[in-house]
């Protein structure tokens, strides 16, 4: 196993645990995001149902017209508060963040940082 296969193996036991531990329901579903080194993607899922509520992402429509491209903080927060006022949309207002394995650190954090900032309560 080289030095890449080994840091994704990594990455896939983290997400297990942390996944173990979290679980979304109808009345507090989860935030889940996902980041590459290109993008970042967030979606508010309800685990009892097998059901995406909503979702956001650097390639959504709304990013776009910003004529942003990319996946910096900056971006990252944009799409925390994307997700937070879709997801107040729907009629949820309080998640269960998962971050998928990652450090809650940079991207991921300000992320959230701006889904709090839209209103959502985590």
């Amino acid at each position: 196993m080289n030095r890449f296969q080994a840091k994704r193996a990594g990455l896939k036991r983290r997400q297990r645990r942390v996944r173990a531990k979290i679980f979304g329901t109808a009345e507090r579903p989860r935030l889940t995001v996902h980041r590459t080194n290109a993008h970042i993607y967030a979606q508010v899922v309800d685990d009892a149902d097998g059901r995406i509520i909503c979702s956001a992402s650097t390639l959504s429509a709304e990013f776009r017209a910003l004529g942003k491209i990319g996946s910096n903080k900056e971006a990252a927060e944009f799409v925390g508060k994307l997700i937070g006022e879709r997801a107040l949309e729907k009629g949820v207002s309080e998640v269960v963040f998962d971050r998928a394995g990652r450090i809650y650190h940079g991207r991921v954090k300000a992320l959230a940082d701006g889904a709090r900032a839209a209103g959502l309560k985590f």
